[in-house]
């Protein structure tokens, strides 16, 4: 079975190769906060340390996810049940909306009659008609306070004023990675345009991406590590494999974070086994990247240019530089005062990239220019 899912995977690697040309920069030596690999150049990144502005009488928790829209404003999903308890009045609703620049735009969320708001706020995306995405990873017995002892199984959908739109899943409800009705502690998702189709990263209870339609919410497809069938393995503590070798493991532990390119191919965060894996929309497997020895894969992102050349992705102190072609690690963003790899990062259509940090807070990273760039 694995010989066959190499030569598969040599074979429509070579086709996608063929298909998508990175529009390669080349020049001087890299500026800071960048590395290259073979003389190609890289990104360059800055911190902007004065974004955002959170008005004065807000407080926010911990930020887990962040999302982009059509206009470039930057959407936070933060945690406002992780503030202290003498700043709990204070908290900020979970969706805050600013501006490119950091100026506060709106707020809102939170638990209210007709959907059930996740526990434990994890992912958000927003979609190509401007639809809001969100979950949660909440498992009954983290520990976590001042929640409730459920598994958030659900995704709800919205428009951008916070009008409910839809809920795919029930809290509570997953019987495990056969259930077409339930997610269970989804880490991520994103829409599809060309298809309209929500792939999700549904990989804190689960080991799948599942597929589902983003206007009726109907579940279409699924498929584990390597495109084979996923084996249901549900435990709460995230297990944290000291080593493994190449090609890891063959099922997700932490599937993270996903992202469908404008090609059609679909990248899978494998968070805990330190990979990133490649399908086609269907879900047969292409490639992957892995780094047995180091953390990566913390999360996931696509670059901005219209070829889409880099995968950024979330690496021991930084966010690493890939090319998507080739699967080439090229090199890592350490720009001066980044929070390191974050948990859920983001770009926008400028470049720019922001980081949601669990522990550490939120950044903008601004795009500065191509290292060696005339």
């Amino acid at each position: 079975m694995q010989n066959i899912r190499l030569l598969r995977a040599v074979l429509i690697t070579l086709i996608v190769s063929a298909t998508v040309t990175p529009a390669w920069l080349s020049g001087s030596a890299p500026a800071a906060g960048t590395a290259t690999a073979q003389g190609r150049s890289l990104p360059v990144f800055e911190v902007d340390a004065t974004w955002p502005t959170v008005p004065a009488e807000m407080k926010l928790g911990a930020p887990s996810s962040i999302a982009i829209d059509a206009q470039d404003n930057v959407w936070v999903l933060h945690r406002p049940l992780t503030l202290p308890p003498e700043e709990a009045a204070m908290a900020a609703p979970p969706v805050v909306v600013f501006d490119a620049a950091g100026n506060f735009i709106k707020a809102w969320g939170g638990p209210d009659d007709g959907y059930e708001w996740p526990q434990r706020e994890h992912g958000l995306h927003i979609d190509h008609e401007g639809f809001v995405w969100l979950g949660g990873n909440n498992c009954p017995t983290n520990g976590v306070p001042r929640v409730e002892p459920v598994n958030d199984d659900q995704l709800l959908k919205f428009t951008q004023d916070g009008t409910f739109v839809m809920q795919i899943g029930r809290s509570d409800g997953s019987s495990g990675n056969a259930d077409m009705m339930n997610l269970h502690r989804p880490a991520d998702q994103q829409v599809h345009p060309p298809t309209n189709e929500l792939f999700v990263a549904d990989g804190y209870g689960n080991r799948r991406v599942a597929v589902f339609d983003a206007r009726t919410g109907r579940f279409k497809r699924r498929w584990g590590a390597f495109g084979d069938t996923p084996v249901d393995d549900d435990q709460c503590q995230v297990q944290n494999p000291t080593s493994f070798s190449d090609p890891g493991p063959p099922y997700f532990n932490v599937l993270h974070a996903i992202r469908v390119s404008d090609d059609g191919m679909v990248y899978a965060a494998d968070r805990e086994h330190r990979r990133v894996q490649v399908f086609t929309l269907g879900g047969t497997f292409v490639n992957q990247v892995v780094t047995p020895d180091a953390p990566f894969a913390r999360n996931l992102e696509l670059s901005a240019d219209p070829e889409q050349q880099f995968l950024y992705v979330g690496g021991d102190d930084g966010i690493v530089v890939v090319d998507r072609a080739t699967l080439e690690v090229l090199g890592t963003v350490r720009p001066e005062g980044i929070l390191g790899a974050g948990h859920h990062i983001a770009t926008d259509s400028r470049g720019n990239l922001y980081v949601a940090a669990t522990g550490a807070g939120m950044q903008k990273l601004t795009f500065r220019e191509m290292s060696g760039a005339q």
